[in-house]
């Protein structure tokens, strides 16, 4: 179920080549790849999705090109995936169907950082690391940091809603997202939103936008919220003997008023894989928290009091402080490689992002840890403590496992859901989680959503086999 070959049927070699001719006339040939070889990186992301090569992939340049190409899809049937860096975990790029790969990289120009009105105008193709290192040479801060933030590319950040550890006090990047100019199929462009904090004109266009996993429309320009830079951070890392002693200092230090900008936890398979890395953690340590507090330097000072002593209160074994930036940066480096670090734990890895209530992350580590035991499945976890995201991650060696993998997670997706969590805080659906979306959302509810869709996509064309169940393109 969750290893996904492609479901859609393969775009006709007619409706192919006549898109390629449209393409070709509309573009200019450099800026269309049609061979195999060159079109074979563009058949997958960073998950366990399978995609078929894409028959043409356009390196889109300009709105017009993005608008064409649109177009051309609709004139020869041919269905489109947008596609960005390709960092994804459930193949919301993958194109399922072949067809076009309408790739955006090109499209990297920051146009505007604004300190009065703290607003950054960006291109799709922009870097999320480049944008925050811009906006901090202005004194000025966007704080949504998924872990591929060194790679990703705003436009992806955008059709995922991504997330990341300073989600817990700043929210997540649709918090950030004022305003964008999509195209539709069919070439039609829509500039939603405003440059403004406030604004309730119409319906919340660029809201529905956001997270729409490019299923919906393509993004030329996005404007973004900013917000001043915090005076100075601080990281301490506090060392617990079990997983709940370092949930009961999270709880500890919310009711005494202190609100992190990042609160990592990691449990004891977890501190194995950083410490494969050369991170010198204490051996005793079987929890771990990673903890970013940031303001003025009254502030820090009294919330990492705080923190000591909701960590006393929690039996900590240990909390050290960083004593440097460097410090500092060594303990984040150990951090965001934790997925390739377990990566290479065994020969298979597959993460799930789920979220639950903050109160019940502990039962939702002991009942992963009781249904890997139950199928035999090892696996381990990691995530966002301040708001329930945890990344869990089931690993083995053989082929034969798979079916207990397959096991193991459902039997986590029916506990997140009785427990009142979602099944994705971060990666979305994709491929690999259509499965699971009807466990959490009414038939209802799925039909208002592929209601929308169809209105703006009536072919089917555009990132066909994302989110839903597909059921074919109506193109073919």
């Amino acid at each position: 179920m969750f290893l996904v070959p492609p479901s859609l049927p393969p775009t006709p070699k007619d409706l192919v080549d006549k898109a390629h001719i449209l393409l070709d006339r509309k573009l200019g040939p450099s800026k269309v790849l049609h061979l195999p070889e060159s079109c074979e990186r563009f058949s997958r992301d960073e998950s366990e999705a399978e995609g078929r090569v894409p028959d043409l992939v356009v390196l889109a340049e300009t709105l017009d090109d993005i608008r064409d190409t649109l177009t051309v899809s609709v004139e020869a049937r041919v269905p489109l995936t947008a596609r960005g860096a390709g960092t994804g975990r459930t193949g919301g790029a993958v194109p399922v169907a072949g067809g076009i790969v309408l790739d955006t990289t090109r499209m990297n120009q920051i146009k505007e950082i604004d300190r009065g009105d703290l607003v950054a105008v960006v291109a799709p193709g922009v870097i999320l690391k480049d944008l925050h290192a811009a906006a901090e040479r202005e004194g000025l801060f966007y704080p949504p940091d998924p872990n591929s933030w060194e790679t990703c590319m705003l436009g992806g950040n955008i059709a995922e809603n991504a997330g990341g550890p300073r989600a817990f006090k700043y929210g997540v990047t649709r918090d950030y997202v004022l305003g964008l100019e999509t195209t539709l199929m069919g070439g039609t462009t829509l500039r939603t939103g405003r440059r403004t904090v406030k604004g309730v004109a119409g319906y919340d266009m660029t809201a529905l936008f956001v997270g729409s996993e490019g299923t919906l429309g393509v993004f030329s320009e996005i404007t973004l919220k900013l917000i001043p830079k915090p005076e100075t951070v601080f990281t301490l890392m506090g060392l617990f003997g079990a997983a709940r002693d370092a949930t009961v200092a999270v709880e500890a230090m919310i009711r005494r008023g202190v609100v992190p900008r990042c609160l990592e936890l990691t449990d004891s398979g977890s501190l194995d894989a950083m410490r494969a890395q050369g991170v010198g953690i204490d051996a005793s340590a079987r929890a771990m928290l990673l903890i970013d507090l940031d303001g003025d330097m009254t502030t820090c000072e009294r919330d990492m009091e705080r923190v000591g002593e909701a960590c006393d209160e929690a039996k900590a074994i240990e909390v050290l402080v960083a004593q440097d930036a460097s410090q500092r940066d060594r303990l984040w480096a150990a951090r965001r490689e934790l997925s390739h670090a377990i990566r290479n734990m065994a020969k298979n890895k597959l993460a799930e992002d789920v979220v639950v209530p903050r109160s019940r992350i502990t039962d939702l580590m002991d009942a992963v840890e009781r249904s890997g035991q139950e199928y035999g499945v090892r696996t381990l976890a990691y995530g966002h403590a301040g708001d329930g995201n945890l990344h869990v991650n089931f690993l083995w060696d053989d082929d034969e496992d798979v079916p207990k993998v397959h096991k193991a997670i459902e039997a986590m997706m029916r506990h997140v859901i009785e427990m009142r969590g979602t099944i994705s805080g971060e990666h979305g659906i994709g491929v690999l989680k259509i499965p699971f979306l009807p466990w959490e959302q009414s038939a209802e509810l799925i039909a208002v959503q592929k209601g929308i869709k169809d209105q703006l996509d009536p072919l089917g064309l555009l990132n066909p086999g994302k989110i839903f169940a597909p059921g074919g393109h109506k193109a073919c």
